[in-house]
C-alpha cells in the first residue's frame, strides 16, 4: 500500500473528523500525512480537538484490521487522489477522503444512474424498478443503489441482468452485510459488480449512517430517479443531494391512493423529471432512445371487461362489481382467475390492482 493511501486511511479513521474536516486539512496542509506533523498549525488552522484527536491518532488495532482487510484480491483502498476513485464523487461537496471496496472498480466510472425507493415497495414498485434498471444498464448506464430491501435490491437486480452491472453503496462497514437477507445480492454484486462504503470495518447500521450514505448514492450517479416513496423517505435526501449537486432528478408517478406515490409526486411538484419510461431518462441525458414499454399488454384495448375496469389504483370486490354490474359471485371467482393467471395482484385491505409487466 502506497503512502498516500495508509495517510488517507489514518485520517479517516481518526474520530470526530468528518469528510469536510478531512479535506480541508489535506487542501491546507498538502498532504494527509501533513497534519500529523503539524499539530499546532492544525490548533489554529481547525481547532483545538482537531489537533487533540490527531495526537491521539486512529486506533491502531483498526487500522492493522483494515490494512489485512485490503490484502484481499476483491478488496481495495481507495484514496480520494488514487486514479480509480470516482470522478464524479469528487465534485460533491463533501466527498469521503477513502472508500472501501469490493469488486470490479470500473464500474465506478463508467456513466451511471441511481435507481432509489421504498424498502416497503409494492410488487409492481419492485416490477417496475427492475425493469427500468434492467434497461437503462441494457442502454449502458450503471445502476447505482442501496442495498436496501425493496426497490433498491430490485434495481441492483435489474442493473446485474441489463449488461452494465450494478454499484451498491453501503451504510455499514465493508465487512457488515445489511440488511441481512440481502447477504445473497450483496455476494453476487462484489463478484458482478461493486460494493463501496466510507464507514470503517464493523460499522454497525446506525440510523444515522444512512442520510451519509444516500449523498454517495447520488454522488456517483448522473441522473437519479426515485420509484415509490412516502413523503419523509430517506429517498427525498437522495433526490435532493442530487439536486444540490446539479444532477438530474426523477420520479415515477404513481396512484394519488397510494401513501408510496406521495413522495414521488411531491417531488415532481418541486421540479423533477416524471419518468414514465426508461427512455425519458435517457434522453435528459443525451442518450439514444431504447425500445422499452412499460404498459401491460392489452392496456389499450382489453377484451377481458373485467380486467378493463381494473385500474392500478386498487379496488375492493364491491367498487369492481359496481363498476361492471356484474353479480359479487362472479366477481369474487374472475379475481381468483385473473389473479391465478398474474394479471392482477391483491394488495392491502383486501383490494386489487392490475399487475403492470415490465419488460
Amino acid at each position: 500500500m502506497d503512502a498516500n493511501t495508509l495517510a488517507r486511511l489514518r485520517l479517516a479513521l481518526i474520530p470526530g473528523l468528518g469528510p469536510v474536516t478531512q479535506l480541508n486539512l489535506v487542501s491546507r496542509f498538502g498532504t494527509a500525512a501533513a497534519p500529523f506533523e503539524n499539530l499546532a498549525d492544525v490548533a489554529e488552522f481547525a481547532g483545538p480537538a482537531a489537533a487533540f484527536a490527531l495526537a491521539q491518532g486512529p486506533d491502531a488495532a483498526l487500522v492493522e484490521r483494515s490494512l489485512r482487510w485490503a490484502e484481499h484480491p476483491a478488496h481495495r483502498l481507495l484514496s480520494f487522489e488514487d486514479p480509480e476513485y470516482p470522478g464524479l464523487l469528487r465534485e460533491i461537496h463533501d466527498p469521503p477522503g477513502l472508500l472501501y471496496a469490493i469488486g470490479d472498480l470500473r464500474f465506478l466510472q463508467q456513466r451511471s444512474v441511481a435507481i432509489v425507493g421504498a424498502r416497503n415497495a409494492t410488487p409492481q414498485g419492485q416490477r417496475d424498478a427492475r425493469a427500468m434498471a434492467r434497461t437503462l444498464s441494457g442502454a449502458g448506464l450503471t445502476i447505482v443503489s442501496g442495498l436496501a430491501l425493496g426497490i433498491d435490491a430490485a434495481a441492483h437486480l435489474g442493473g446485474l441482468e441489463g449488461g452494465s452491472s450494478s454499484v451498491a453503496v453501503m451504510g455499514t462497514g465493508p465487512d457488515r452485510i445489511y440488511p441481512p437477507r440481502n447477504r445473497e445480492l450483496a455476494q453476487r454484486l462484489a463478484t458482478e459488480g461493486c460494493i463501496i462504503t466510507e464507514f470503517p470495518l464493523g460499522t454497525p447500521p446506525a440510523s444515522g449512517n444512512f442520510p451519509r450514505r444516500n449523498r454517495l448514492i447520488s454522488g456517483l450517479a448522473r441522473a437519479v430517479l426515485v420509484v415509490e416513496a412516502n413523503e419523509k423517505s430517506g429517498s427525498l435526501v437522495t433526490a435532493r443531494c442530487a439536486l444540490d449537486e446539479s444532477r438530474e432528478v426523477f420520479a415515477m408517478p404513481g396512484s394519488i391512493h397510494s401513501p408510496l406515490a406521495r413522495g414521488c409526486h411531491k417531488i415532481i411538484k418541486e421540479g423533477a423529471g416524471l419518468a414514465q419510461d426508461a427512455n425519458d431518462v435517457l434522453e435528459a441525458l443525451g442518450l439514444p432512445r431504447v425500445e422499452h414499454d412499460l404498459s401491460p399488454p392489452g392496456e389499450k384495448t382489453s377484451p377481458d371487461p373485467l380486467l378493463h375496469e381494473i385500474g392500478f389504483a386498487p379496488l375492493s370486490p364491491d367498487q369492481i362489481a359496481q363498476r361492471t354490474g356484474l353479480p359479487a359471485a362472479t366477481v369474487a371467482a374472475q379475481l381468483s382467475r385473473l389473479q391465478i393467471e398474474g394479471r392482477i395482484e391483491e394488495v392491502a385491505g383486501g383490494k386489487f390492482q392490475r399487475v403492470q409487466r415490465a419488460s
